[in-house]
């Protein structure tokens, strides 16, 4: 198995920073290896670093093998000269900031020369994220092992061989978890003009998402229209329903459509 990095700084230890954290840690980093620069540490981060040994707005030493940037995207340019001394020729820089190409990261890093950008999603703060990256060419085969551990470690992981695919990638699992609540949301509000009571509904609603996602993860290959397949009888109560959903301007079209317009927003944010 690919080693971790012997040095890894942090910078920004948000929701997201901080689940990675968490999720390296659990998977094996040594403590000793993980540094996190945060301005504004959460309680949680603070207790994270004094409960496992952290260092925590403590860097010191020569640049470290590699930077992993999660800060918001507003923030890079104040951030970027503060960073700029450990971003040097032997760093590899693996960017979570949405939105930011890496010609935008090599422009505020100039010493920089490996540089992977990395589109996750929130699930990684269980384990369960969904993560894929573009690497230039100047990263190594050690240093996507490196990626490979990390990104792993806080879910699934995939290479990307075009860097616009990331825009695809933001729309699908990036922004996807959104959808899923608001699917949940829908069901539920459906559930109340049925005339079912609102915590009721909400319960149901969330039961059935839930217990539908997990079936599905614990039937691995099945696809999932096998699966819909299964609960769906000639002529039944399902059948009526994904009638609805599945006919002209249903749920593939508006998925189609979402996914369009989340993707074009990426591409703008990212210039």
């Amino acid at each position: 198995m690919t080693q971790w990095p012997a040095r890894l700084v942090l910078i920004g230890a948000g929701k997201m920073g901080g689940a990675m954290a968490q999720g390296w840690l659990d998977a094996g980093l040594p403590a000793s290896s993980l540094t996190i620069l945060e301005p504004n540490p959460s309680p949680e981060i603070a207790s994270l670093a004094g409960s496992r040994g952290v260092a925590l707005n403590r860097q010191s030493g020569a640049p470290p093998p590699m930077l992993v940037l999660a800060v918001k995207p507003q923030s890079l340019d104040q951030v970027a000269p503060q960073i700029e001394a450990l971003a040097v020729e032997h760093t590899l820089v693996l960017s979570i900031i949405a939105g930011k190409t890496i010609a935008d990261l090599a422009a505020r890093l100039p010493e920089a020369r490996a540089i992977v950008r990395a589109m996750p999603n929130t699930p990684a703060a269980i384990g369960r994220g969904v993560t894929a990256a573009f690497a230039n060419a100047n990263v190594s085969a050690e240093q996507r092992g490196w990626c490979e551990r990390l990104l792993g470690a806080v879910g699934t992981f995939s290479w990307l061989d075009d860097e616009k695919s990331i825009d695809a990638v933001t729309a699908i699992s990036g922004s996807g978890p959104a959808y899923v609540f608001a699917l949940t949301e829908a069901l539920a509000a459906a559930a109340v003009k049925l005339g079912l009571p609102a915590e009721l509904s909400m319960s149901l609603a969330r039961g059935t998402v839930e217990g539908a996602a997990e079936l599905m993860r614990r039937e691995g290959a099945t696809p999932p229209s096998t699966l819909r397949r299964n609960v769906t009888s000639p002529g039944g109560t399902t059948a009526a329903a994904l009638a609805v959903l599945q006919g002209q301007g249903g749920l593939d079209d508006l998925m189609a459509r979402a996914t369009a317009a989340a993707r074009a927003r990426a591409a703008e944010m990212a210039g």
